[in-house]
């Protein structure tokens, strides 16, 4: 059976017509819902309760793909930090990976069209994503695609409801597991870890919201698969094939832990994901280093690095991650696998930090 037929013998499995409660599923890990974000549905009886009013906006300059066509005599390609690879010009790579990053636009602004919904609340929704993506043992790719087509879709909508924003969140995982995981979780899985407050119908309807509203454009270049190849190009022998991963878990782990939580922070949309992953870097390996495998000049990269320095504060504070073993997965792919630690807490600790700052310069 192929991949799609599959999908469709799901799809088919989890017809839509049917509203009954979702069964209980064998989850590896327990997931509580999402509580903190005091859902109005997670009050009430679903019956009689008014559903929150979603409108389909149209898309805004720079939301989609279709942005400015560089040349390749523009000066980001001519400054591509690649190595030469035998399969494709290093040209050519580096300027539709920039491009993409230009075209999928993402800005923290998103929080005025939306004025129900707080910065914490986004917080707190990408965190409980990041524990329902490590118990289904989801990929960081994965958890990253959903938080970029979340933060898009906010962009395209106006004043959507606290109590929509699960629906939303998990909506968009679901979606991301699709393009990126070999063996997804089922519909029925993510129904489930809502705890009854969304059923399959609704997921599947806000699934196709979603995608109109972000016009199918669903492959950005998000900040971990930056992170990726800046890490291992930094990580490279002379004569490897960059396609072959040869960095140390240890350290991406403590890199990406990192990445994770400055995600968490509204304030990273101000900056693209390559500059995001870029700083991360450069808390880890000589700046000098950074500037050449990313292209990106110390002008750029320093206020980053200096608005990066409360949360690398904060990790030191909460100790080293250490490596994680998983069921059905290859010790050599573990690090790739999106795991979950007391975010939130280091979050709380972040934003101290900052109060304090601002307190010693007042």
């Amino acid at each position: 059976m192929t991949r799609q037929s599959g999908r469709l013998q799901k799809r088919s499995e989890n017809s839509p017509g049917q509203k009954s409660k979702v069964t209980k599923q064998n989850t590896r890990k327990k997931i509580q819902p999402l509580s903190k974000l005091q859902c109005e549905k997670n009050q009430q009886r679903r019956e009689g309760v008014a559903k929150p009013h979603i409108v389909i906006g149209t898309s805004e300059k720079g939301v989609y793909p279709s942005g400015p066509v560089l040349t390749s005599k523009d000066s980001l390609v001519q400054l591509s930090p690649l190595p030469p690879i035998g399969w494709g010009s290093t040209e050519d790579v580096w300027l539709k990976m920039v491009c993409r990053e230009q075209s999928y636009r993402h800005s923290k602004n998103f929080m005025q069209k939306h004025p129900k919904i707080q910065p914490r609340m986004r917080s707190i929704l990408l965190d409980w994503l990041i524990e329902v993506s490590e118990a289904y043992t989801l990929h960081r790719q994965t958890f990253y695609l959903a938080q970029d087509y979340f933060d898009r879709f906010m962009l395209t909508q106006n004043n959507i409801e606290k109590g929509v924003l699960q629906l939303i969140g998990i909506t968009c995982l679901f979606i991301a597991s699709k393009m990126e995981e070999a063996c997804p979780p089922k519909l029925s899985e993510m129904a489930y870890v809502t705890a009854g407050t969304f059923y399959e119908d609704e997921i599947l309807k806000m699934e196709l919201i979603i995608l109109k509203a972000l016009g199918w454009n669903l492959c950005p270049e998000t900040a971990v698969s930056w992170l990726n190849l800046y890490f291992q190009m930094a990580s490279m022998n002379t004569n490897s094939d960059l396609l072959e991963p040869q960095f140390p878990q240890e350290a991406y782990i403590q890199m990406t832990r990192l990445l994770d939580l400055c995600i968490l922070n509204i304030n990273s949309l101000d900056l693209q994901y390559r500059e995001l992953a870029a700083s991360v870097c450069c808390h880890f390996i000589q700046q000098e280093t950074v500037e050449k495998i990313s292209g990106l000049s110390k002008d750029v990269l320093q206020p980053c690095v200096n608005w990066m320095a409360p949360f690398v504060e904060t990790l030191g504070r909460f100790g080293q991650a250490t490596p994680r073993d998983f069921a059905r997965v290859k010790k050599e792919d573990r690090h790739n696998i999106q795991t979950h630690t007391d975010y939130m807490t280091m979050l709380d600790d972040v934003g101290q930090k900052e109060v304090n700052r601002t307190r010693e310069r007042l």
